[in-house]
């Protein structure tokens, strides 16, 4: 596994699988790796000749700089993960390189960043756009391998994609859960023991919604509120039900796949779920 700590050096490696005629997958990651990019790991080797994952912690997606500062790290652990999965090159830029002295170009999909959940994080969406754009420049990858967790990042990008025409296929790889179905996330970590038990609610709001049998918007928003706010650890910061590919608003009953994201807050750390519902 080649591990690339420059942008030239991570171009040069990505270079000789071209001329060796292979296709090469990406996968985007801020590292502190878990299960769930293993599975993005899979998905990407599934349908490449090649996999290159990049491990960056974007400074540009973090609202709060004690956010940025308190985001786990493990590099060397990271690292091991990636070599015993097959990846063939990890680059590891650093901030200057991403972003270079005086830099000032953003990209930005203008009305689902600033929806939903970009609503609760403001600019998030725009760091995520600008530097997953800087990404595909630098990797220049046939496709590249998301998780559905952050299910609005995920149709971002996409519609980011196609707006600005590359030539990358994106890939949406399933919710990867902990055994007792708390969606695996880097955050996961920093719960106390009493919220990691609490955060349960979560899955089982989305369980219970999915098992209506009169799935209306509103009556899908209704069981989920009820569901989460019978647990006084959680905080709903977010509870979106809109038409899955577009995130457009719809309501009354089902006539089409409904996404439902949520952002739910247990002692200061944010966690995020979606489903999407068929009608």
């Amino acid at each position: 596994m080649q591990v690339c700590r420059t942008i030239s050096d991570g171009r040069n490696t990505v270079a000789t699988f071209r001329q060796a005629g292979e296709s090469v997958g990406l996968v985007p990651t801020m590292g502190f790796l878990h299960a769930g990019h293993m599975e993005l790991v899979a998905a990407a080797k599934a349908r490449a000749d090649r996999v290159v994952v990049t491990i960056f912690v974007n400074p540009t997606q973090f609202g709060d700089a004690s956010d940025l500062d308190s985001y786990p790290r493990d590099e060397k652990r990271d690292l091991q993960m990636l070599e015993a999965a097959g990846v063939d090159m990890v680059l590891i830029p650093e901030v200057i390189d991403v972003y270079p002295e005086g830099d000032e170009t953003i990209v930005e999909t203008t009305r689902m960043a600033n929806m939903l959940h970009g609503l609760v994080r403001p600019g998030h969406f725009r760091g995520v756009t600008t530097v997953v754009a800087r990404l595909f420049n630098f990797v220049q990858p046939d496709l590249a391998c998301f998780g559905e967790k952050d299910y609005q990042q995920l149709q971002i990008i996409k519609r980011m994609t196609r707006d600005l025409a590359f030539p990358i296929e994106i890939i949406g790889v399933p919710i990867v859960r902990e055994a007792d179905g708390l969606a695996m996330s880097s955050r996961n970590v920093r719960l106390n023991a009493e919220d990691r038990a609490a955060a349960l609610i979560i899955s089982q709001s989305l369980n219970a919604a999915e098992a209506l049998t009169d799935k209306t918007v509103e009556s899908l928003r209704e069981t989920i509120a009820h569901t989460i706010n019978s647990e006084p650890r959680a905080t709903i910061h977010g509870l979106d039900i809109v038409q899955a590919e577009t995130l457009n608003d719809i309501s009354g009953v089902l006539t089409s796949p409904a996404a439902i994201m949520l952002s739910v807050e247990f002692g200061g750390v944010l966690l995020l779920d979606q489903r999407v519902i068929q009608p």
